[in-house]
């Protein structure tokens, strides 16, 4: 298992975002030499942990539980055939390209070490959004995204440390629970159903998807509403040109 690249996004004024100024940061770029990661502080404040990275919207990126995002290369290599079409590193908008690691199927609160020294714990999969979308390109992509829930990690830091390509990924903690990336990104998209059980993540869960689910049982109990209508939901959201369960403003991590 080991870190392909490390990417890193610079402001760029586009037509589709609605960050302050027009821009945006998705348009990660693989970068040479060590790199610093560090927790960049709260939410709204701090903006990514990845040193050079910019973040052009601090209502819906950065912070300490999504300081950092990796997403597999065997996943774009899914994405590649899917799409007919080649994808580079960082084009999802990630930080981190790797090798040999599941990391859509990273358990919440899993923790990796990386290079001699960062380490870092899954929190949560990205919602994908508009910009994602139109920086791709592809027609109906939020909705294709999010159906086959082939998503990558968000992870917060735990010990900071500068990292480079072709590092060692280590995974250093595994916890006693099956809540998987894949599992809270289906549960805070199209199968709400699913809440009840990221719950047993506890705190290591991003905590804005800790208080939907906790909302969610609160409302409906540990067994929740059956799963009724949730294509036709998502139908509508897309038509409307946001991500499913967009109207939940803790739901909208656009890039």
């Amino acid at each position: 298992m080991k870190l392909l690249t490390v990417n890193a996004g610079r402001p760029k004024a586009v037509e589709y975002s609605d960050a302050a100024g027009g821009v945006t940061g998705i348009d990660k770029r693989p970068v040479g030499g060590p790199v610093r990661v560090a927790d960049p502080g709260p939410k709204g404040v701090g903006a990514s942990g990845v040193g050079g990275d910019a973040v052009c919207d601090l209502r819906h990126h950065g912070g300490s539980d999504q300081a950092v995002y990796a997403f597999a290369r065997e996943d774009l290599d899914f994405w590649e055939r899917e799409l007919g079409r080649p994808l580079s590193n960082g084009v999802f908008g990630e930080n981190l390209t790797t090798s040999g690691i599941d990391v859509r199927n990273a358990l919440i609160g899993e923790r990796w070490r990386i290079g001699p020294d960062l380490v870092l714990e899954a929190t949560s999969g990205r919602i994908p959004c508009r910009t994602f979308q139109a920086w791709l390109g592809e027609d109906g992509w939020m909705k294709r995204f999010t159906h086959q829930a082939v998503t990558g990690a968000y992870l917060r830091v735990i010990t900071p440390g500068e990292i480079r390509a072709g590092d060692p990924i280590e995974i250093v903690h595994r916890p006693a629970h099956d809540v998987t990336v894949t599992m809270v990104f289906r549960a805070v998209t199209l199968e709400r159903e699913l809440l009840p059980r990221i719950l047993a993540a506890g705190e290591a869960l991003h905590a804005e998807k800790l208080r939907i689910a906790q909302a969610y049982v609160e409302k409906y109990g540990r067994i929740g509403r059956p799963a009724v209508g949730a294509e036709q939901t998502d139908v509508r959201a897309e038509a409307g040109g946001r991500a499913p369960g967009r109207d939940d403003a803790a739901l909208a991590n656009q890039p």
